[in-house]
Parts: structure tokens; C-alpha cells; sequence
């Protein structure tokens, strides 16, 4: 029972949120939520790196190990979304791929697993995090316009956010007190607005063709966690990270991916982008618990 307590902890806070964002985005269509993207992207995401790396008592050895450990990941979700998309007949594999590889590891995967595993968690989940956020603005780009953008890498905060917080952690330095805390009051602010901006998201995306979303969904919510449980074996890894890793696996597709896609993408590469991440994100709402149970209960 103390197990099933302790999944309703974790997950109550996050789709409760999600469920405020939905809400008002049904009473009111036109909520305008670019401040919340301006201030995630800007200022949140980037104090949010910084605290979660610098500030949980991860060591740098870990940061690096997870970092690395994700990216074989993503090379592996990868192959299983070109598979995927190949058996779906997808004329342009290349712009349909980033909804199948780039998790939303920041929005749901470090909320949860902050309330999974507490500080240590986040840090593990923030190394993580770092990773996708670089990729979404590289290889989410390239992948979307076709073409490697460097400029959108240089204009990218959460970019210098990572460097600076590697070389904070490497070299072992303290940050002040008065950094940490306000580094940690943005951090939670941010994880409130993000997890609210995704409900309001899920009420403007449509889903334009459902098999497809199901099968590509099925792709990133299925054998996402399977691709994190042969990680973890094989590099028999175990304790509260190996459960971040796993979580982090699990994840729906990023509603980044559809931003992205918007810029650079055609309108119909778009709209299915857009039905992989609604599909994918509303399969989650039953794969997550399961997967979050199977961490608490093996991983801790």
C-alpha cells in the first residue's frame, strides 16, 4: 500500500496541474501563453538547469555518465522511429522523426521525477533534460528545416545554461546561497507554468490522422520504457538514478517538437507532428503510472 501511496504523490501534483492548464484553456480558447514560452525559454529553463545540476548533490562523474547513457537512448529511439515510420509509409521520415526521439523530459519527466526521488532525482533527470533541450534546438532543427542552423544554438540560453553548469560542477565550486535560492524559486515556478502551458496546449492541438498518431504513439510510450529497462541491464545500472532514467524513457513526445516543427516544417508535417504529440501524451496518462511504479518499486 505505502508504494501506491507514494505513486499517487508523485503523479498528483503533475496531472492535477496539467488538468488547471486544460481548464483554462477550454474556458478560453485564446489564452495567450507566449509569456510563459518567452520566460520558460529565457529565464526559466536556463535557472533551472542551473539549480537541478548544481544544486542537488550530483557529481559531475554522474552528470556526464546519464548525459551519455540518454544519448544511446536517443540513438536507439532513432532506429525504432525510422523502423516506425518507414513501416507506416511516411514520405518524409526526416521532418516526422524529432516527435519519436526528443521526449518531453523537461515539462512531465523532471517534475515527476522530482517528486520520485526528490533533489538527487532532479539532478539526474536535469542532466537528462540538458540533453534534450540541446537537441531540440540542433537536431530538432536540422531535422525539421533540413538544414543545420547555428544561429538558433548561439541565441539559445539554456545552451550556456548547460556549459556554465558542467563547469560549475566539474571544478566542484559553491554557488552563493542567494543564487541557489533564486535559481530554486524560478525553477519551481517554471515546472507550474510549463505543466500548465502543456494543458493548454493539449486543448488547441488536433490529431489529423489517429492510426498513425496511435502507431508512432505506440513507438514513443511502449518501447521507450523498453529501450530504458535494456539500458539499465546493460549497463547494469540501479539505485533512484537507473529510475530516472527509466521515467525519463517513458516520456511522451515534446510539445517542443511541434514549436519547432511550426517554424520550420511543412503545414502537413505540422499537423502530424501535432497528433503524435496529443496521442502520445494522452497514452501516457496510463503508461507513466505504470512505468513511475515499476522505478519506485525497483529503483530506489
Amino acid at each position: 500500500m505505502e508504494i501506491y501511496i507514494k505513486l499517487f504523490e508523485v503523479l498528483f501534483p503533475v496531472f492535477f496541474v496539467v488538468g488547471i492548464g486544460y481548464y483554462l484553456g477550454k474556458k478560453n480558447p485564446k489564452i495567450d501563453t507566449t509569456f510563459i514560452t518567452n520566460f520558460a525559454a529565457n529565464i526559466g529553463t536556463p535557472a533551472m538547469i542551473i539549480y537541478a545540476v548544481t544544486s542537488t548533490g550530483i557529481t559531475f562523474d554522474i552528470f556526464a555518465k546519464y548525459f551519455w547513457y540518454y544519448l544511446i537512448a536517443i540513438i536507439i529511439f532513432s532506429i525504432f522511429g525510422v523502423i516506425t515510420l518507414y513501416f507506416l509509409k511516411t514520405k518524409d521520415i526526416i521532418r516526422e522523426l524529432p516527435p519519436l526521439i526528443l521526449p518531453n523530459t523537461g515539462n512531465m519527466g523532471l517534475p515527476i521525477c522530482l517528486f520520485a526521488y526528490g533533489s538527487q532525482g532532479l539532478g539526474v533527470s536535469a542532466a537528462i533534460s540538458s540533453l534534450i533541450i540541446l537537441f531540440h534546438f540542433t537536431l530538432g532543427v536540422f531535422l525539421a528545416d533540413r538544414k543545420f542552423n547555428f544561429n538558433v544554438i548561439i541565441k539559445n540560453p539554456p545552451f550556456y545554461a548547460i556549459i556554465f553548469s558542467a563547469f560549475i560542477l566539474f571544478n566542484k565550486i559553491e554557488l552563493p546561497t542567494f543564487i541557489i535560492n533564486t535559481t530554486e524559486w524560478l525553477m519551481y515556478a517554471t515546472i507550474f507554468l510549463i505543466l500548465m502551458s502543456l494543458g493548454i496546449a493539449l486543448t488547441r492541438l488536433k490529431v489529423f490522422s489517429l492510426n498513425k498518431a496511435i502507431v508512432s504513439s505506440f513507438t514513443r510510450t511502449i518501447i521507450g520504457p523498453l529501450i530504458g529497462i535494456s539500458l539499465i541491464s546493460f549497463f547494469n545500472l540501479n539505485g533512484f538514478a537507473a529510475g530516472v532514467l527509466l521515467i525519463q524513457c517513458s516520456m511522451p513526445s515534446a510539445v517542443l517538437n511541434y514549436l519547432v516543427a511550426s517554424i520550420y516544417s511543412p503545414k502537413k508535417i505540422v499537423d502530424s507532428v501535432a497528433s503524435t504529440i496529443v496521442v502520445s501524451t494522452l497514452m501516457s496518462f496510463i503508461t507513466v503510472p505504470i512505468v513511475v511504479f515499476i522505478a519506485l518499486k525497483y529503483f530506489s
